[in-house]
């Protein structure tokens, strides 16, 4: 079959190649091809991105897989994608400013963050916010940890192919949104939560429209159960799948349902109660199997939980003050709303104005400068709905944070895909991301 070319025969062992016009030709004639195989088996690996880009990693993260066949023998997560250097931001902000920053770190618990960074304030000032601002900062957390363990459950099945299980938790989440709107004004990253109270009072009527939600939730939670949980697809999918004992997430440092779904009862608001939550009366859902199956389960259950607390929190509150008396943390007048919904109202600012001149630059400067905070350093945790969320808050006795670094769940928790999902198949990476359900907005902050 030569043409003149010149032969370049046994530079490869099994195959003749030649040079031609068009680039080299091989001509693959005998030899074994089991001999073949056998040589190539070693260097099957092959390396893939999962992200960031793509929808099954639960926002800008990026898997790096190492793959032989379909099976996953090393899995390592990539992060920084979505860094917005929150925390460095929040120390050139003052202490009530900060509010609106730490909302933007885990996205769908923006109320979880505002407690747990008010609160540190709080022990900072050696002040304790009234009892019915107290009650108010529970109803919407639970209502909060409703709203984000819906959209795992969504993600999770868009994800996994279940898209009737996305839009039914995406209905119900937005049940969840509308009544936050109605309760502070809007539907994610609120600062309704501030250092010493909250903003403001309720909104009139709100007790109806929480005993409406709680009665929306309790006909359409049943639901779930028949759509996802008894639905053999679904459990099949899950049981088994991104196992993980409970020496293995003891060892990660993993907090939350994840914890709790490989059989250890560990809740903060039980272990180390705040803001008053030794008072309700709930249980913390558990489970033993330590798979994506048992997480689900966890997060169901404690969504009917939230609902028990929700209620309870209606019967707790008591007309009185929602912010503390000193006058050099909390503004001079309560703040209310004008009819646009976003200015200050006529009346506030009649109040403002007419006080006394020095009632206005104590106002102007309180706003613009923010008030000083003793030196000293605190931690204090609560539990997110991804686990243990905690502020160390560093003062030097100024109008702003020295230092601010958060114990952020979902950074802590991602640490665990790659136990999770090594030795298993390409498709349970995706069902063992969903069921950590990481925060970019918190992981990279």
């Amino acid at each position: 079959m030569s043409t003149g070319t010149e032969n370049t025969a046994g530079t490869d062992a099994y195959a003749d190649s030649r040079e031609t016009t068009e680039g080299r030709v091989y001509t693959v004639s005998g030899g074994d091809w089991d001999d073949v195989l056998a040589d190539a088996t070693h260097d099957e690996r092959v390396v893939i991105n999962m992200g960031p880009q793509h929808p099954s990693t639960h926002g800008v993260l990026r898997l790096v897989l190492e793959l032989e066949g379909e099976i996953v023998t090393q899995g390592r997560a990539v992060i920084g994608y979505l860094h917005t250097g929150i925390e460095k931001n929040a120390e050139y902000r003052t202490w009530t400013q900060g509010v609106t920053f730490v909302t933007r770190m885990d996205y769908l618990a923006p109320l979880h963050n505002e407690a747990a960074y008010c609160m540190a304030v709080e022990k900072l000032l050696g002040v304790e916010a009234p009892r019915r601002a107290q009650v108010i900062r529970v109803l919407l957390m639970e209502l909060n940890r409703i709203s984000s363990h819906l959209v795992c459950l969504a993600t999770g099945g868009m994800e996994l192919g279940a898209l009737t299980g996305m839009t039914a938790g995406f209905r119900e989440r937005e049940e969840v949104l509308h009544l936050l709107e109605f309760l502070t004004g809007l539907r994610m990253n609120h600062a309704f939560i501030r250092p010493g109270g909250l903003s403001q009072d309720l909104p009139e009527g709100y007790e109806q429209k929480i005993r409406d939600f709680i009665k929306v939730m309790d006909s359409r939670l049943p639901q779930y159960d028949k759509l996802l949980t008894g639905q053999p697809i679904w459990k099949n999918r899950l049981s088994g799948v991104g196992y993980l004992p409970l020496d293995g997430c003891l060892q990660l440092g993993l907090t939350g349902p994840i914890l709790r779904s490989a059989g250890l009862p560990w809740d903060l608001r039980k272990v180390e109660p705040y803001c008053g939550y030794e008072e309700y009366d709930f249980e913390v859902p558990v489970e033993t199997a330590g798979d994506c199956f048992a997480r689900y389960k966890v997060r169901l259950a404690e969504i009917h939980e939230s609902l028990k607390i929700v209620e309870q929190c209606l019967g707790k509150l008591e007309p009185g003050p929602v912010m503390v008396e000193d006058a050099k943390i909390a503004w001079p007048a309560q703040l209310t709303i004008g009819a646009d919904g976003m200015g200050n109202s006529l009346e506030h600012v009649r109040k403002i104005m007419g006080q006394s001149m020095e009632s206005l630059i104590h106002h102007f400067k309180l706003v613009t400068e923010g008030f000083d905070v003793p030196a000293g350093q605190v931690y204090v945790p609560i539990e997110s709905p991804r686990g243990e969320l905690g502020y160390h808050l560093v003062s030097d006795g100024g109008t702003r944070p020295m230092r601010v670094h958060v114990r952020e769940p979902s950074f802590v928790n991602l640490q665990s895909m790659p136990a999770m999902s090594e030795g298993g198949q390409v498709a349970d990476v995706i069902a063992a991301v969903a069921s950590i359900d990481p925060v970019m907005g918190g992981v990279d902050r």
